[in-house]
């Protein structure tokens, strides 16, 4: 449809990302960066976008009615270049992206799944397990994100708990020797300035805000966007960096982690460096008519 639209030229390349979910922005930014590193001087254009229609479940059951819910209609688009002479004028860099896929484990596959109920309407059905499967998920990429991002304190802290834990038997995070289930977290708040975590729902980021012991500073454009937009799905993290520039909050040099989830099940992080303050927001920005409003209580 967009190929017809635009009239594209007949070598243009079509990637199909359907399927991928909440975390489909920060896939497409990896398919588009893998693109510019082979082709110089190039431009390309993710969009992210939620379309409730596609999956409105009109059955009864219970579990596949929940994602009637709380998806929201929402959309958003990002120009990423490699060519020289945008430089000076560009926002931001990619510095780092870590993708982690739990496909293979069936309980993390079934925890969102597309079936039909027992009168044959199709549907998402979200299992009760999902919390414990994203926690997994988080897991696994922020040990692998840790190591390039966060100072050498922390990660000498980090390793010596791990090893610590594996011969003797655990370690918690207040650095007392008797045993605890719970590994210690790094301060991420050390690494980076700004957080833009995917807005599922307030239970989604109350625990991650708990798990990573984040501020409500830290967690506030997350909010402020579940509060105004509801869960948009995939562009969600655009509206959240919208609202940190509308707030005029982004400085020279500041790293901003964008952190989705999605099916499969997903967890994805990237990583931006800001390349200089951004001291008046675009006016395409969804927040200009309200941001004096905000924050709010939600």
């Amino acid at each position: 449809m967009n190929i017809n639209h635009y009239k594209m030229r007949g070598n243009v390349l079509s990637y199909n990302l359907g399927g991928m979910g909440c975390s489909a922005g920060l896939i497409a930014v990896d398919l588009a960066r893998d693109m510019l590193q082979a082709n110089p001087n190039n431009y390309a254009v993710v969009v992210s976008t939620e379309m409730v229609g596609y999956n409105w479940y009109p059955g009864r059951e219970r579990s596949m009615l929940v994602p009637n819910c709380f998806f929201r209609m929402g959309c958003s688009a990002v120009l990423l270049s490699n060519c020289r002479r945008d430089y000076r004028r560009a926002k931001y860099s990619l510095e780092h992206l870590v993708r982690t896929h739990k496909g293979a484990d069936d309980r993390s596959f079934r925890s969102i799944y597309q079936e039909e109920d027992g009168q044959g309407f199709k549907g998402l059905k979200v299992n009760k397990d999902l919390m414990e499967i994203g926690g997994d998920a988080l897991k696994t990429n922020i040990t692998t994100l840790g190591p390039p991002v966060l100072p050498f304190s922390e990660q000498l802290f980090f390793f010596a708990t791990l090893i610590w834990r594996h011969l003797f038997g655990g370690y918690n995070s207040k650095a007392s020797l008797s045993p605890s289930s719970k590994p210690y977290i790094p301060d991420y708040k050390l690494a980076f300035e700004h957080f833009c975590v995917h807005a599922a729902s307030k239970t989604v980021l109350d625990e991650l805000q708990k798990n990573l012991e984040l501020t409500e500073n830290n967690m506030e454009a997350s909010r402020m966007t579940l509060h105004r937009f509801g869960n948009t799905s995939s562009s969600s993290i655009w509206y959240e960096l919208a609202y940190l520039e509308a707030k005029e909050r982004v400085k020279r040099g500041d790293r901003v982690w964008q952190i989705t989830f999605g099916s499969g099940f997903k967890c994805n992080s990237v990583v931006w460096r800001c390349m200089h303050r951004v001291k008046k927001p675009s006016r395409d920005n969804p927040w200009l008519d309200c941001i004096d409003t905000y924050p709010v209580v939600p």
